[in-house]
Formats: structure tokens, C-alpha cells, sequence
């Protein structure tokens, strides 16, 4: 079940932080306006946390909650800075967040400070994501991707190999991963 994004977490007072796996585009790239979590999502994530701890199965569920992950076409974080403006940024982390962060926090203040540093040399610097499709054939095409995958991780279950399926290497093709 690995095709679709998920992550599971220990939080610190021993609890499972668990998510990912909800409604992965809307039409135009909105967002919802209430925060709120699909009731189908929630079941979801909670079949699929038993399914991987199945001591979880009488623990309730405390929290759900949702939230926009933004995602570059080439699914390639950036970090970069304009010495002319003066502004920075970073981003398009898409689920490594507290990792990236961190080293994109250490790459801007190297190119905010001029420094030739290992960290400012890295590809992601300046890097520049090509621009997404043009509606509905992004709507269509990442709808399509996330059904992709979500055959696939049902194929690789029910044969239970760890070999990738024809599928989702397709869909890799095509999503450029």
C-alpha cells in the first residue's frame, strides 16, 4: 500500500499520528473552506491503521483533521533566493516537510549570507518546476492517477509481492516520478 501517500507517526505522548490519502485534487486547485475531513477518508485511514496495528482495533479515533499539500509538476522541492528583491523561498516539500524544512532553512541563510557552501550547490536550488496542465486535463489526469494507484496497491495486496505492478510503474511514467 504504498502508492498512495500516507504516513503514520509516533506522537509524544505515545499516541499514532496517522494520514494522507484524502480527496487529492479539487477541480481549479481549490480548497474546502471548513477544514473538515471526509467521513469516507476517515474510514479509510482508519481501516488502513488497523490493517498495519492491528492492537489498534478497539483504540479510538481522537483527531481528524485536513489540510492543503501543495505539489510542484515534477514533484521537486525548491529552494532559491533573488538578491536583487532580497526575497527567498522554499517548498514543494510534498510529505518530506520536517526534514526539508530544515535544510531548506539551512540553504537560505547560506544564499542570503553569499556563501559558496555545499548546501547552495545542491539541484534544488533555483530549481524551477514546469507549470501544471491547463483544466480539466488536470483535474482528469490526477484523478486518474490517484485511481492508478490505488489499483495497484489492491494488485500488489491481493498477490502479496513486494515487486512494483505494471500499473503503478505506468503511472510513474506518467507522473513523471
Amino acid at each position: 500500500m504504498a502508492h498512495v501517500y500516507m504516513y503514520a507517526q509516533r506522537t509524544a505522548d505515545d499516541r499514532i499520528a496517522f494520514g494522507g490519502r484524502g480527496v487529492p485534487y479539487r477541480y481549479g486547485s481549490r480548497v474546502d473552506a471548513d477544514g473538515s475531513t471526509a467521513p469516507g477518508t476517515v474510514r479509510q485511514l482508519t481501516a488502513l491503521l488497523r490493517t498495519f496495528f492491528p492492537a489498534a482495533v478497539r483504540a479510538p479515533i481522537a483527531h481528524a483533521w485536513s489540510g492543503v499539500l501543495g505539489v510542484p509538476r515534477d514533484w521537486a522541492a525548491t529552494v532559491g533566493f533573488d538578491r536583487a528583491t532580497g526575497l527567498g523561498w522554499a517548498g514543494g516539500y510534498v510529505g518530506t516537510g520536517v526534514t526539508a524544512t530544515n535544510l531548506a532553512g539551512r540553504t537560505l541563510a547560506d544564499l542570503v549570507l553569499g556563501r559558496d557552501a555545499a548546501l547552495t550547490r545542491l539541484p534544488w536550488v533555483n530549481h524551477r518546476a514546469h507549470r501544471w496542465e491547463v483544466e480539466p486535463l488536470r483535474w482528469l489526469a490526477v484523478r486518474g492517477l490517484y485511481a492508478a494507484y490505488r489499483a495497484a496497491d489492491r494488485v500488489e495486496a491481493a498477490t502479496g509481492t513486494a515487486r512494483t505492478s505494471v500499473v503503478a510503474r505506468i503511472a510513474d511514467a506518467i507522473s513523471g516520478h
